[in-house]
């Protein structure tokens, strides 16, 4: 009990992005444009969803959250590495980020991340019902039902992310606070301690195989079904549906789960250097939040008319 009381780290100092000082003015600008595709992208699918009575359906019920979910998830981590990369193309002190706002940003990090995770899930099933079953579709998806998996996804990653905050918080850091990376990682928090971290890698890799790896498998089998379904009809417009339908869903899910499960799961993670880590981590917490409304949605009929539809009730000029 002393030993855990003799030293408290009242704040982390977090290095940011392993590139060349030359390079910070590019990739700030970069990062920038990308956080605001983000936002803007996943706010205009989330307005017309709610402006729009033809996407009251179930799909777009689930893509309004997982929207919301990728404004937060971005939104956890993209400000705070922006104001890192200003202060070091400034050249001057790197802000730092105190205790228990690194464990809050830890907290929501895990939060948005597993409810997409969960989102994914759900989205990957509401597509196999209406392709596989297309005449028991309205039966299935019931209000009710959609209303439970949004509900049991909330709940689930609130229990989850509030296991590993407070599993993190009995932890104690007694010397080092530097973290070599742009937001507070739970991998990157447990090489600074001092206390036995033990009992949360265990609970890290147990828990990651029931919030990743099981979804993840759960999604391959949907658009596998759904795949096999639609190749039953020997058309060449079948095989592009199938094509259409599953390779986008599938490159963005396997670039999130891919690295995801590469970073906390796989045991050669231990010996990834910081470039790779960040690289990885890049992929899922940017890059998969601004391309999910450009695969789920922008593409989509269905939301290029409501788009029109939207436009033209506000008797905007433009409109014929």
């Amino acid at each position: 009990m002393t030993g855990r009381n003799q030293t408290i780290i009242s704040e982390f100092l977090l290095l940011g992005l392993p590139i060349q000082p030359e390079q910070q003015n590019m990739f700030y600008a970069l990062l920038l444009t990308m956080y605001l595709t983000t936002i803007l992208g996943n706010l205009l699918i989330i307005v017309l969803i709610r402006l729009d009575s033809h996407l009251h359906t179930p799909m777009y019920l689930f893509l309004s959250n997982l929207s919301f979910s990728d404004l937060c998830f971005s939104s956890v981590t993209m400000p705070k590495l922006l104001q890192i990369m200003q202060s070091q193309n400034m050249q001057i002190q790197v802000p730092s980020i105190p205790y228990a706002a690194c464990l809050t940003q830890m907290y929501f990090f895990l939060f948005f991340g597993d409810l997409e995770s969960f989102l994914l899930v759900a989205m990957a099933y509401d597509r196999y019902v209406a392709i596989c079953f297309p005449l028991h579709y309205t039966a299935i998806m019931s209000p009710s039902l959609c209303l439970c998996l949004v509900v049991l996804s909330w709940v689930l990653t609130t229990f989850h992310a509030l296991l590993h905050t407070l599993l993190m918080a009995r932890l104690s850091f007694c010397a080092d606070n530097v973290i070599p990376h742009f937001f507070c990682d739970m991998s990157a928090l447990l090489k600074l301690a001092c206390s036995d971290t033990r009992v949360n890698e265990l609970v890290i890799f147990i828990m990651g195989g029931l919030i990743l790896v099981i979804p993840f498998l759960l999604i391959i089998v949907s658009y596998a079904r759904i795949v096999t379904s639609i190749l039953k009809v020997p058309s060449a417009r079948g095989i592009h549906k199938a094509f259409s339908t599953c390779g986008s869903h599938l490159s963005v899910v396997s670039l999130f789960y891919g690295t995801i499960i590469g970073l906390y799961l796989c045991p050669s993670a231990n010996n990834s250097t910081v470039k790779e880590t960040t690289v990885m981590a890049m992929m899922y917490t940017v890059v998969t939040p601004m391309l999910n409304p450009f695969i789920y949605s922008l593409r989509n009929r269905d939301m290029k008319g409501a788009l029109e539809r939207v436009i033209c009730k506000r008797k905007i000029p433009f409109c014929l």
